[in-house]
């Protein structure tokens, strides 16, 4: 397989299931992480390996050490391997999916921005999503009529929190999640709740068309639920670790046990909020952007500017939502092909320079 972005956690724990599966990795992609990347290299050997930066490569551990996003796409073209985990974060993240596909590669995808952004121009029959809520719906799916998908969330960091005291919010803050250790963006993301409302979206796309919503469940214990027309309702409980939906995509035939079982009588109590816009202002457009969720690009476009100029404290924590939803209630471009998302993507992100 190739592994895109193995020094992030969702990269650590593809390559502890590999070894459990005993499959073979041609090519590892990583970014600024090089001793963890050298550790790699020495334990799964790969034919090729891929970093962000030129300068880094004398640091590299191998022989054949190529840099920058150009050569991402052109090791997937060249491999033979049939199967790769995107697990890159961000816009990034978009031409590998696009370039993995066009080859007729399967795809297991983490990278949420390659659907949130471009989803109407990827097939997602070839798509395994190893998000765990995507991948609790897709396993909680049975040939019964469904009446709405729901996913969970954290709360994030500032689920606790006093809303007049976000304002005030420092990056430093952001990162404190109550659940997990997770990159820099995607907690910021979490904090936000954009993290979630890209995760509906890319449900969308990934299920089609119909009701989808998302509850926070402050333990990380249920991941999905399904709504079925009968009355009935279905939660998908799992401990919080990626390493159960990266063996069901890297073996479909799962029968060996990945992880222990939740504890029902040991959890002994599970809360249950509603997302509120008060303290998540982007979930004022959820429900517009599921009916026109080619928006998706502009959103995201947005959101990684805004989350650069928070981190260079040039805006404050609430002023992440404000300018997503600004940008989103007025630009009027919709992408009608994949070039045009990459077209609109820039012309935002000019827009702010």
């Amino acid at each position: 397989m190739i592994l895109l972005g193995s020094t992030g956690s969702i990269g650590v724990n593809t390559l502890l299931v590999a070894t459990k599966f005993n499959i073979q990795v041609e090519v590892l992609v990583a970014g600024k992480n090089i001793k963890l990347l050298n550790e790699q290299i020495k334990i799964h050997m790969p034919k090729v390996v891929v970093i962000s930066d030129i300068k880094d490569i004398p640091h590299v551990a191998h022989s054949n050490v190529y840099a920058g996003v150009e050569n991402i796409l052109k090791v997937i073209e060249n491999s033979t391997s049939a199967f790769v985990v995107n697990a890159l974060v961000g816009f990034l993240g978009l031409r590998p999916t696009l370039t993995a596909l066009a080859c007729g590669k399967k795809v297991a995808l983490a990278n949420k921005e390659s659907l949130v952004a471009c989803g109407n121009f990827i097939d997602s029959s070839k798509i395994q999503p190893i998000d765990s809520e995507h991948f609790g719906l897709w396993y909680l799916m049975q040939e019964r009529s469904v009446s709405k998908m729901i996913i969970t969330a954290s709360g994030g960091a500032f689920r606790d929190w006093d809303i007049d005291k976000l304002k005030n919010a420092t990056l430093s803050d952001t990162q404190k999640h109550p659940n997990w250790s997770m990159g820099q963006k995607i907690t910021i993301d979490s904090a936000t709740m954009v993290n979630k409302m890209f995760e509906l979206l890319e449900a969308r796309w990934l299920f089609g068309e119909g009701k989808y919503d998302a509850i926070i469940e402050t333990k990380s214990l249920i991941h999905a639920l399904i709504d079925f027309k009968d009355g009935s309702t279905t939660a998908h409980f799992a401990h919080a670790n990626m390493q159960l939906p990266i063996a069901y995509a890297l073996n479909e035939k799962m029968d060996e046990n990945i992880l222990p079982h939740v504890d029902l009588l040991e959890v002994g109590s599970l809360e249950f909020r509603k997302i509120e816009k008060e303290r998540y202002p982007i979930w004022e457009i959820k429900e517009d952007l599921l009916l026109n969720p080619n928006k998706g690009v502009i959103v995201n476009a947005v959101n990684e500017v805004a989350i650069q100029k928070f981190i260079n404290k040039e805006i404050g924590f609430m002023d992440i939502s404000k300018m997503i939803i600004q940008t989103y209630e007025t630009y009027t471009h919709i992408p009608s092909n994949a070039d045009d998302v990459f077209a609109i993507d820039k012309d935002i992100r000019d827009s702010f320079k």
